[in-house]
């Protein structure tokens, strides 16, 4: 059931109050980046591993696992964090759900097919392949994850529009990330023990496994994906509030769909290739921006998602380092502990018509 035409005054507005709140984040990621660069094996003090980023340290040892490790792995975090968090909130607003996510729909399980493909079939058996792929290797590994990730999506969208409830939908995209799940499980039973291991560690997640001449490929396949949303935020806003609506106010609502959904594959299935299958980011990080912000301008929502996104990310990463000996604790359990809860709270707090909505 459509919602009645609305004229342009009932679309969200922003509010006054959102820059303090853009700061407040803004600071928070910044802190956790410096901490994620600080934090390892070879502990830096956060100081010095601010002078030693820009050149002005002294210890030269600290200079090359910064420029060689950390740094990398501290950018993946912030822009991989970013892109889950955007492709969750235009997710939401396509099917007006507040738990639609690339997880939830199926969408990161399809991203995973899709590098499945490449690391179990098409891969050399060697433990190495991972480490030895190109960039060009890497530009294949995540456009087959976004193609997969593409096929998800297209065939959810294709379904949403025989069916009235977004709860249908999203149990639709559970089974469909089941059953993705599925041809997974096949590949990994008839795939060699070497690509089984090298497959199995990709699916903890994990920011760590993206090197400097890595890092340009995923932020081409990230950047290119929140391109294709700018100029959008009015557009987002009517079709959160129903087709009808948004094309009473001259949007273009097929093509805003078709690039939405482009949108949302590139950003989840470019992080899924480079980091494994990361879960809760997309869900977490948009929902928290709406409390925080108080907002459903996505004038508002965009950056503060993306902002929120990098903070849980970094947040994350930080935490799997705070552990003895050394070890670097798995990246989907640490999010799942924040995630969960934090999406727990979120929906026992809210009105229950806003929930079901």
């Amino acid at each position: 059931m459509h919602p009645a035409p609305a004229s342009r005054a009932e679309l969200p507005t922003a509010g006054a109050s959102s820059l303090p709140r853009f700061v407040f984040l803004g600071l928070a990621v910044a802190l956790l980046f410096i901490l994620d660069l600080a934090a390892g094996s070879v502990r830096i003090p956060p100081i010095e591993a601010l002078s030693a980023l820009f050149g002005a340290g002294e210890n030269e040892t600290w200079k090359s696992i910064l420029g060689i490790f950390r740094l990398p792995k501290a950018l993946t975090a912030l822009f991989s964090g970013a892109a889950l968090a955007v492709s969750g909130l235009v997710l939401q607003t396509l099917f007006r759900n507040p738990l639609a996510g690339p997880d939830t729909l199926g969408i990161g399980a399809g991203a995973s097919v899709g590098a499945g493909l490449v690391v179990l079939v098409a891969g050399r058996s060697g433990s190495t392949f991972i480490g030895e792929l190109g960039l060009a290797g890497y530009s294949a590994l995540a456009l087959a994850s976004a193609l997969g990730a593409a096929a998800v999506l297209a065939l959810i969208l294709m379904i949403s529009r025989r069916l009235a409830s977004n709860l249908t939908l999203l149990i639709v995209g559970i089974l469909i990330g089941y059953f993705a799940g599925s041809i997974l499980s096949l590949m990994v039973f008839f795939s060699s023990p070497q690509k089984v291991q090298i497959y199995l560690g990709w699916t903890w997640g994990s920011f760590g496994g993206v090197t400097r001449e890595r890092l340009p490929v995923l932020l081409a396949f990230i950047l290119l994906g929140l391109g294709l949303l700018l100029g959008k935020t009015k557009a987002l806003d009517a079709i959160l509030l129903g087709d009808r609506v948004a094309e009473s106010i001259g949007v273009d609502t097929r093509a805003t769909r078709r690039r939405i959904l482009i949108a949302a594959s590139l950003l989840a299935g470019a992080v899924t290739a480079f980091c494994g299958p990361v879960a809760f980011l997309g869900i977490a990080a948009p929902q928290g921006a709406r409390r925080f912000f108080r907002s459903s301008s996505h004038r508002i929502l965009l950056p503060a998602s993306a902002l929120a996104g990098s903070f849980l990310a970094l947040l994350a990463d930080d935490l799997a380092q705070v552990t003895a000996q050394g070890l670097v604790l798995p990246l989907n359990p640490l999010l799942a502990l924040l995630g969960a809860p934090l999406i727990l709270g979120i929906f026992l707090g809210s009105p229950r018509k806003e929930v079901a909505a």
